[in-house]
């Protein structure tokens, strides 16, 4: 027995998330499905970051054990050919037995990405939130900084989380204008259901003029979501990777 590693890329668009689901179309669900017509093994992956309805990823993270006689270097081309063509895996290797995606000590990174236009862009709707109003990008980056440290973040995560502990490390949070795109670049030690994604609601409404910067500091000093600003809609998250101590893989 094995166990290989894989790095994962999708379009979360037509999918309900990651986790396999009993009333929807799942990534594991296809990850899964593929891995069983090419090993003849029923195999359940195990992924680091459960992604939400209609969320993208560049580079999430799974495993499977097998005893599948295949290189592990081939199962990235072999799964390709047998997956839809808005799942990809990148790359897959072997890793000792004892590693678990979401146990290991990790870093991770999602983008959040805003199209601040009049007018919404066809090919951006399914990839970016779209805002019309202008946006203050200085109010956004002197707000984003506030996120950066050891948190509780009961304050930017949805009622459905259920974890041990809501404390949470941020090491960089950054806010770029590229064009008539805003993008909000988070990394840290993990993330809450849905924290990213209220981070990135709760800047758009200072960058809007509709909650000051203190009301942000009030909502992390206090942990109170009701300080905090909405959240935004799913299509504008991307997981763009997950770093192992150095260990990773970015396109």
């Amino acid at each position: 027995m094995k166990r290989i590693r894989i790095f994962v890329a999708y379009d979360g668009t037509n999918y309900c998330g990651w986790q396999v689901q009993p009333n929807g179309v799942t990534i594991e669900e296809k990850l899964n499905k593929s891995l069983a017509r090419l090993t003849g093994e029923e195999i359940r992956i195990i992924g680091a970051s459960r992604t939400d309805s209609g969320v993208h990823a560049l580079g999430n993270v799974a495993v499977f054990d097998t005893e599948s006689s295949i290189p592990p270097e081939r199962f990235a081309y072999a799964l390709n050919q047998r997956l839809p063509e808005d799942i990809r895996v990148m790359k897959s290797e072997q890793v000792e037995e004892t590693f678990h995606p979401r146990y290991a000590v990790s870093e991770k990174t999602y983008e959040y990405r805003i199209s601040n236009v009049p007018i919404q862009l066809p090919t951006e709707r399914l990839y970016s939130y779209f805002v019309y109003l202008p946006l203050d990008i200085e109010k956004m980056q002197k707000a984003a900084q506030l996120f950066i440290g050891e948190h509780d973040f009961a304050g930017f995560c949805s009622a459905k989380s259920q974890v041990q502990t809501t404390v949470r490390t941020i090491y960089r949070c950054e806010v770029e204008k590229m064009g008539h795109q805003i993008c909000i670049r988070v990394t840290g030690s993990g993330f809450l259901y849905n924290m990213v994604r209220i981070i990135a609601g709760t800047l758009v409404e200072v960058g809007l003029g509709r909650r000051e910067i203190s009301v942000v500091e009030e909502a992390i000093t206090k942990a109170d979501r009701a300080l905090a600003g909405p959240t935004a809609p799913p299509e504008g998250l991307t997981l763009i990777k997950i770093d192992y101590k150095g260990d990773t893989y970015e396109i």
